[in-house]
């Protein structure tokens, strides 16, 4: 059967404005990183994410991020915000510092917060935060701040973050939705309702099928969905073509994490 030439696959890019920034944090760190915004016009939603664990191959580029990027400004008017946290590489370039063990990340979120919500140029509206396993737990941590709308997290294990953290979420009435792989390695869909109880108005998405580290297109495509429908309802469905003379494609795509 042939393929058809328009239709979005792992390796497509479409068109936005991308820009390399830097994120500085209070410690005195220099982070690097991109925003991708839509190409003609303002982001509705803007998404700042934390990647996971550097020490297991976490990085700015872990593929659910990096096709957000690629993906979402064009498919639903919204912005992405990726960094490399302390002490990580990418093909962007390294950030300042080591690991902190999500304690030094403290700053990293901080500053990624900041720059969300003092962008002009466009602004940056609607900010959610998404985080993806270690990333959930910064989220969890750090992420409670009146600027920011809500969070999602991907495939959250619950490791760092503490029940006073849920507790604060909790008290602030911030919209929080986990997005739990039915097959994951660490926290499990039904685990994960007992533990997110502490959080009334959290929404548990168990994912039929989904392992930690969301291989495969159907999966990526699903985590998208979910995250879109929190930021701006209005671009769902998402379209799956695209006109291929304006896409451009990856050589290689990214490694999973």
């Amino acid at each position: 059967m042939s393929r058809d030439p328009d239709e979005i696959r792992a390796s497509s890019i479409l068109p936005a404005r991308r820009e390399d920034v830097e994120l500085h944090t209070a410690d005195g760190l220099t982070l690097v990183g991109e925003l991708a915004l839509p190409l003609e016009r303002d982001p509705v939603g803007t998404l700042v994410t934390l990647h996971p664990l550097p020490t297991h191959g976490g990085f700015m580029d872990s593929h659910i991020f990096k096709k957000a990027s690629y993906r979402l400004p064009a498919l639903a008017d919204l912005a992405v915000l990726r960094f490399n946290l302390r002490g990580v590489t990418s093909p962007r370039g390294t950030s300042e510092g080591t690991f902190g063990n999500a304690e030094g990340e403290r700053f990293d979120v901080a500053a990624a917060i900041e720059l969300a919500d003092f962008h002009e140029e466009p602004e940056l509206p609607n900010r959610w935060l998404v985080g993806w396993s270690f990333g959930t737990d910064l989220a969890l941590m750090y992420g409670n701040d009146p600027s920011i709308s809500g969070a999602i997290l991907l495939s959250p294990p619950l490791r760092y973050s503490r029940p006073e953290h849920l507790e604060a979420w909790a008290a602030s009435g911030t919209p929080l939705v986990a997005l739990v792989p039915e097959l994951d390695d660490y926290l499990r869909p039904t685990e994960a309702r007992a533990r997110f109880a502490a959080v009334p108005q959290a929404e548990v998405v168990a994912v039929a099928g989904a392992k930690h580290l969301w291989v495969g297109e159907p999966y990526v495509r699903r985590a998208h969905e979910e995250i879109v429908a929190r930021v701006n309802p209005a671009a769902l469905p998402l379209p799956t073509t695209w006109p291929a003379a304006q896409q451009k494609h990856e050589p290689h795509p990214a490694r999973a994490v």
